[in-house]
């Protein structure tokens, strides 16, 4: 397995992409390297890139016909020599044993080179904080609170697909407005037949669908959107101090998704438009793509996990902007407790009231 590493040219320690200066940063010395910098520096990890398909030739070498061969490679890393496992996904992470951030070259070529990337913007500390002030409620289990489950959480690039679609639309129904009113001993109906027709195109840009199956669909939209105009030709470097995976569903596999979200959109906006009426029919409704260009890219999302009583709960925070999404864990022991207080505190007041009242009339 093929890695690639980026090393500080001053004293050899790890670089990693720092998110507050977007620079590659040095922990030991202080160097601090711009992305042109880096590539420069390291244009044999950049051109690995282009060397796709002789590349994964020479690492699909036979492992035997089992699943688990099928599905994990072995790498090297060459600052401890320790060989650690990669599951068919994973395309940067660290070693388990000395924490040295590698990204699996071989992996990132050929259809899996993403186009473009948009760095981390919000850093470890800043993602932990924010987890904290979001589901750090009354009513989550003590252990969900500590240090030690903070530290699960994990800064990974999102293998997604942007679509630029152009999507006709074509609709025809029909409406009614009714008005009554009486005079005299007489009530009156008005009744107004109207023919609606609304047409056009829509252009739409940068339209996302995540390409990942191991991560939940919904999960990631409820965090959108990103700023893509942050978004910057892809270099491994961004990837570096970061986990990372390569999509598993193909831009063919993603489009019914990305069509059926841009359709939901522009008919919402047309039903939207159909108001005054006291009905309304369809008669005929299209929304046809015309066209449709799909790039790959890798987002920022830092990833969190917690398993309370048998059941995994997760939460994503957007790595750009910070918006969270996810369901915090109720420990309802705690919420039985809560509810027993206010209905003692009501009981005792109601009691001390009573008493009073009781008091003033004997």
């Amino acid at each position: 397995m093929d890695i690639v590493e980026y090393k500080c040219p001053n004293c050899s320690a790890d670089l990693k992409f720092s998110p507050q200066t977007q620079r590659l940063t040095c922990e030991y010395c202080g160097g601090s390297f711009t992305m042109e910098e880096i590539k420069k520096l390291f244009e044999k990890n950049e051109s690995a890139l282009d060397q796709g398909a002789a590349a994964q030739q020479t690492q699909q070498e036979a492992q035997g016909s089992g699943e688990f061969e099928q599905n994990t490679k072995m790498y090297t890393c060459s600052s401890c020599g320790a060989e650690v496992m990669a599951d068919s996904q994973q395309t940067a992470l660290f070693c388990y044993y000395c924490h040295n951030p590698v990204i699996l070259s071989g992996k990132m070529t050929g259809n899996y080179r993403p186009q473009k990337v948009i760095g981390f913007k919000i850093a470890r500390d800043q993602a932990i904080e924010g987890f904290k002030k979001w589901c750090f409620k009354s009513f989550v289990p003590n252990d969900f609170k500590t240090q030690q489950q903070l530290e699960k959480i994990t800064g990974l690039y999102v293998p997604f697909w942007l679509a630029d679609c152009t999507v006709d639309i074509n609709y025809q129904g029909n409406a009614k407005q009714i008005r009554s009113w009486y005079s005299g001993n007489y009530e009156y109906t008005e009744t107004k037949s109207f023919s609606l027709k609304r047409w056009g195109s829509v252009v739409a840009n940068n339209v996302p669908a995540d390409g990942s199956k191991r991560i939940d669909d919904e999960l990631m939209e409820s965090i959108e959107p990103f700023n893509y105009s942050d978004m910057k030709d892809f270099s491994m470097s961004y990837l570096s101090g970061f986990y990372a995976e390569k999509y598993d569903m193909d831009k063919d596999a993603m489009f019914p998704r990305i069509k059926e979200r841009l359709t939901g959109v522009c008919k919402s906006h047309i039903h939207n438009t159909l108001n005054g009426y006291t009905a309304t029919s369809t008669v005929n409704e299209s929304y046809d793509f015309s066209r449709a260009d799909m790039k790959y890219v890798m987002l920022p999302v830092w990833f969190m996990s917690y398993k309370y009583k048998d059941k995994v709960y997760e939460f994503v925070m957007n790595g750009q902007t910070g918006k969270i999404a996810g369901t915090p864990p109720l420990d309802r022991g705690k919420l039985r407790l809560c509810c027993w207080g206010i209905i003692a505190a009501c009981a005792a007041a109601s009691y001390l009231i009573g008493g009073l009242l009781m008091g003033g009339v004997f």
